[in-house]
């Protein structure tokens, strides 16, 4: 990476040094005195490489490739190395008006949120940590409009990642709409107050879109998404999926095993990696295992018929995760070891009926 001193530190004047350090500094073309902005208060500015990169340069680290027409030294590392970003950024993609709150308007048609941010400023920021990290997950505890899942999906798209992301938000409506839906007799729950909600009304509808590439209206997207390579057009949408949950409260009087295990599969699903679409019981009836070769994990609820769990596993090489129901450890560590997996979870019953994850030892 080239050092130019045109990205040298900027000062109003040179205190630090003597007339004579100074003087050779300059002759080394460490410092230089740039041409007179105009509309600035200063006649010009003193501009110098710092003590670290100077350091680097006079012990081999940096070579020098020549001199710019103004004197100034123009060199590069010999080791390519990562840099911290400034504290401060201008970047025109990060116009939370023209990237946030555009983009929002043409996927929803009109403005349902105030103030999303940039949807570039927000890849930019994830892209800073998970640069090298494709596999992360990204939580978003206040999801909003619903940019960071935007982000993250346009981010696996630009560089191949399997990033994940996590949004959470409550389903609240605005001052105005509140007093609009109060002035018509609606009250929260009801179904004309929770569909203007934000994760109804606002989060949600943008983020099935922006993965399909149209529109609330079904009509598709316009437009290129800007600063990638090759250019991506935001109708082609993104190769993610997205599955949407409900939090609520049940009466722990009314969960038992064989009445709610149908609830609890999504978080199996999740912390198995999502992977194929979220598996679903029908009817009430609650089988003795569960083999899920689409999602890539199997459930033995019935630990008597563990013989048989494990002979369906074995016509499963790709299942690497299995939950196993049982309260008693002895019983958990028999199974696991008759069984060829990568991942063994225990789950005891009574955590099964409060929707508790216990993680086993393999």
């Amino acid at each position: 990476m080239p050092y130019f001193l045109s990205e040298m530190m900027e000062r109003k004047c040179c205190g630090g040094v003597t007339p004579n350090t100074c003087k050779n500094l300059v002759n080394k073309g460490y410092i230089k005195a740039t041409k007179y902005t105009p509309d600035k208060p200063q006649l010009f500015v003193i501009q110098y490489l710092s003590s670290g990169t100077i350091k680097d340069i006079e012990e081999g680290r940096v070579t020098v490739k020549g001199y710019s027409k103004d004197g100034g030294i123009v060199a590069e590392n010999l080791e390519s190395r990562m840099a911290m970003p400034k504290t401060q950024w201008n970047n025109e993609l990060h116009d939370a008006r023209d990237y946030g709150t555009k983009i929002l308007k043409e996927i929803l048609g009109e403005a349902r949120f105030d103030f999303p941010k940039s949807l570039y400023a927000v890849r930019d920021c994830l892209k800073l940590f998970t640069l090298e990290k494709p596999n992360a997950i990204i939580i978003d505890f206040f999801a909003g409009s619903g940019t960071t899942m935007h982000a993250v999906n346009l981010l696996n798209a630009e560089d191949g990642g399997h990033r994940r992301c996590i949004m959470v938000t409550n389903n609240e409506v605005s001052a105005d709409e509140t007093k609009m839906l109060k002035d018509k007799g609606y009250q929260p729950g009801d179904e004309e107050w929770e569909k203007l909600g934000i994760a109804h009304y606002v989060t949600w509808p943008r983020t099935v879109c922006s993965i399909e590439g149209h529109d609330v209206n079904g009509k598709q997207l316009k437009g290129d998404y800007l600063g990638s390579e090759p250019p991506m057009h935001m109708s082609d949408g993104f190769r993610a999926n997205v599955a949407f949950f409900k939090l609520g409260f049940l009466n722990p009087t009314a969960v038992s095993l064989g009445m709610r295990f149908s609830e609890m599969l999504p978080t199996l699903w999740l912390k198995t990696g999502a992977k194929g679409k979220c598996p679903e019981l029908s009817g009430k009836q609650v089988p003795d295992m569960l083999i899920l070769p689409e999602n890539q994990f199997a459930v033995l609820i019935n630990e008597n018929t563990f013989a048989n769990f494990a002979e369906k596993l074995a016509e499963h090489p790709e299942i690497q995760t299995v939950f196993l129901a049982t309260d008693y450890e002895v019983n958990y560590q028999s199974m696991v070891k008759n069984l060829n997996v990568t991942e063994a979870y225990q789950l005891y019953r009574d955590y099964l009926d409060h929707f508790r994850v216990n993680r086993g030892r393999n």
